[in-house]
């Protein structure tokens, strides 16, 4: 698989679909799956496993890397991590089932342990 350019917006995956309260990314980067994995841990702590968390993002893009000191050629190298392609506009996670200033916190510590900056929204049915 080649790496690819991230040019432009996110077509799919841009509106809200099952929680109350998301992070929307702000720029384009490979979000690994150990970044993933980070983020849903931070979140989930916060909320004290209360609520539900979705993960919007997928790592379905094998990232390869050859060894240290290796001579050109002798093909492609070994798969190195997995990461999801995330472009600007993109829901990475959505937060329902908790008061807003506990989604929004528990989507601030997430979105540190990302490489992305990231936006909070709230749906437009939200009644505080």
């Amino acid at each position: 698989m080649q790496k690819g350019r991230m040019k432009g917006v996110s077509q799919r995956g841009h509106r809200l679909s099952n929680g109350t309260f998301g992070i929307k990314s702000l720029d384009s980067n490979f979000v690994t799956a150990r970044q993933i994995e980070a983020a849903r841990i931070a979140a989930t702590r916060y909320m004290k496993r209360e609520g539900s968390l979705w993960i919007k993002i997928f790592p379905d893009k094998p990232i390869t890397k050859k060894p240290l000191e290796v001579r050109m050629g002798k093909g492609k190298g070994a798969v190195e991590y997995w990461a999801a392609v995330v472009k600007p506009g993109r829901i990475l996670f959505e937060i329902g089932g908790v008061p807003f200033d506990v989604a929004k916190e528990a989507l601030r510590l997430a979105a540190q342990k990302l490489p992305v900056k990231t936006k909070f929204i709230v749906a437009r049915d939200y009644q505080a």
